[in-house]
């Protein structure tokens, strides 16, 4: 059977038309409206795996991809790396590989669930690139197609209209206020959310944790809300290499639509991978979002491993081995933003706690959990 080639584009129906020609007979996958972000729940791991739980017809992107013989993605240039729709489709393929974790090239990835090595080619379009926003596109896609187990086969950058600049004036706002906005789609149950509480609990400010899940259908409602807030701190999970698509669409939002006064931002970030190193691109999003809006970028903490820190943050005092260095960063994160204070970017990784070993129960885990679920050894690795 001959493969179809796949594309996936955010263009405008209008922008679409213009190089329609060029696409015939490939699997075309626009925006149409419908695409829900990923709730994180691994179902497409260990309960239906290879297939999304969300049938909204983003389901089966992850066989999509399989069945392509090569994949080509249309993407606004946002923030060095995709546009909220773009990244949507991409946090949707997580089925296309294996929870099992392995070593390649000296970093964490997931497994292959097929034995092959898909050629992407990305079009980024924007205003006036220069050098080293496209050096921080081409790091993105890289590090995307690690994890997604392909290879780069092109990254092209054409021009585009300019988009209106964000309206941003003023001081800081007088009320010393903090946010901590919990992006995560799995909410309490997550880790986002008990690093916020953490961090909470170490700040003398005015403190609010805010879902954005509660605020998915009205992101305008929220931005409006976070006016008058002095910080914001982004908690989140690292998803594909980079933001969620939701938080990425509220950053969007913020451009878009934000005129009021300018903030303080920091990230506290956490992910599944052993090597922190790999949230440099998340921290990096949110700076070139921080420039676009005139917000001073303030740093953040990075802390891998995070099924350990899961099990282990509310059974152990969060000091202990393996969690020292997650503790000595949410220490120094707070203390920076209870000063007003701008710090780099702080990664931690387990202490006292090999990858080898991490990885070994991981796996372990993985499986247990799909039998659990009544996932046989065979249907965990099948091929869609």
């Amino acid at each position: 059977m001959t493969q179809k080639n796949l594309i996936i584009h955010d263009l405008s129906e209008k922008d679409w038309e213009q190089v329609r020609e060029e696409y015939i007979g490939w699997n075309v996958i626009p925006d149409h409206g419908t695409i829900h972000p990923c709730i994180g729940c691994f179902s497409c791991w260990n309960k239906d795996p290879g297939r999304c739980v969300i049938r909204d017809g983003y389901q089966d992107m992850g066989s999509l991809i399989h069945e392509a013989g090569e994949v080509t993605v249309i993407s606004r240039y946002t923030y060095g790396g995709f546009s909220g729709f773009v990244k949507n489709v991409f946090d949707r393929c997580l089925g296309y590989v294996l929870p099992q974790f392995e070593v390649v090239r000296g970093e964490t990835h997931h497994k292959k669930r097929y034995d092959e090595d898909k050629p992407f080619t990305f079009i980024f379009y924007g205003h006036d690139l220069n050098k080293k926003e496209k050096e921080s596109a081409r790091r993105y896609v890289r590090a995307v197609c690690a994890n997604i187990r392909g290879h780069v086969k092109d990254v092209i950058f054409r021009e585009a209209e300019e988009t209106a600049a964000a309206n941003v004036s003023g001081e800081m706002p007088e009320a010393v206020k903090t946010v901590i906005l919990n992006v995560s789609m799995r909410t309490a149950n997550g880790n986002s959310a008990k690093l916020a509480n953490k961090l909470a609990e170490q700040l003398v400010t005015e403190t609010e944790i805010i879902n954005l899940k509660d605020y998915l259908n009205d992101l305008p409602q929220l931005v409006s809300q976070l006016e008058d807030v002095r910080t914001i701190v982004l908690c989140m999970p690292l998803y594909v290499d980079g933001l969620p698509s939701q938080v990425i669409r509220l950053l969007e939002q913020f451009e878009k639509n934000y005129t009021g006064r300018p903030k303080r931002i920091y990230v506290l970030a956490n992910m599944g991978l052993y090597e922190s190193s790999q949230l440099h691109n998340l921290f990096d999003v949110v700076r070139q979002w921080c420039v676009k809006m005139k917000f001073p970028y303030c740093g953040g903490l990075g802390v891998s491993a995070g099924e350990l820190l899961d099990t282990l943050m509310e059974s152990l005092p969060f000091a202990f081995p393996p969690n020292t260095k997650a503790a000595q960063g949410m220490e120094r994160l707070a203390e920076a933003i209870n000063n007003e204070d701008v710090i780099g970017n702080i990664l931690a990784e387990p202490y006292l706690f090999p990858r080898w070993l991490y990885i070994l129960i991981a796996n372990v885990n993985w499986n247990r959990t799909a039998k659990r679920n009544g996932i046989s050894p065979e249907d965990l690795y099948r091929q869609l």
